[in-house]
């Protein structure tokens, strides 16, 4: 295949990108992030709580500003998928979602893009996805920041896959590192199968054909 690089913006689950790896660490608590404001929570509680939820929302963030050149708060994106029962919130504080059939709904109507929530979504199809224009939410372990040897399992976090070509995947990781492994991070194809879960949301622009100025960056970078 041609090499494929989207120039998608970045977002991150979390305000300040950098206190990431403390985070995660439990060395700095998500409330303490001085940019949690920005998330639209009202308290350091609720972006506590939402943080650590909202891959899904940080990856919507990225295809918006692409597409749509708005990249909402991401708590309030939140409440609007909730609504729309991509989320379900229990009594008792537990977090169903993202839920990728009602997901892929609210962005078809909300935001006016082509979505398709796909399970299954075979490894083989994605790099032509890419190719095709679309970008694509996959479900992976989130040690794929690290490309963990060994995952427990495969799923439990969301990625935005922005790049291909016939040696690897380029993803954005929400809660990836600074370090290489947030910003079109390389995840070999013999890499990716640990732990990639097989289903995912393809996301495309809002109308056939080319995407026009204003309203996206698609552009091919050969060599990447």
């Amino acid at each position: 295949m041609n090499p494929i690089l989207n120039q998608v913006p970045y977002y991150s689950q979390w305000e300040s990108p950098e206190l990431v790896p403390d985070i995660l660490a439990g060395t700095v608590q998500a409330g303490d992030d001085p940019l949690w404001e920005r998330s639209g929570a009202v308290s350091e509680e609720e972006y506590t709580y939402w943080s650590w939820r909202i891959c899904g929302m940080a990856c919507l963030r990225m295809v918006l500003d692409f597409w749509w050149g708005v990249a909402p708060a991401s708590i309030r994106l939140a409440e609007e998928c909730l609504a729309a029962g991509a989320y379900v919130r229990h009594p008792d504080g537990r977090l169903d979602g993202l839920i990728h059939g009602p997901f892929a709904e609210y962005v078809r109507t909300r935001w006016g893009l082509y979505a398709e929530a796909r399970d299954p979504l075979p490894m083989k199809e994605l790099a032509a996805q890419i190719e095709g224009g679309r970008l694509l939410v996959l479900s992976v372990h989130p040690g794929i920041r690290t490309l963990d040897p060994e995952p427990a399992r495969k799923g439990g976090h969301l990625v935005l896959g922005v790049g291909a070509n016939d040696r690897e995947l380029l993803i954005h990781n929400p809660s990836g590192f600074p370090d290489g492994s947030q910003q079109y991070a390389r995840v070999p194809w013999a890499d990716l199968s640990r732990f990639y879960a097989g289903r995912g949301i393809l996301l495309g622009p809002p109308r056939r054909g080319r995407v026009s100025a204003g309203t996206g960056r698609r552009s091919v970078a050969p060599g990447h």
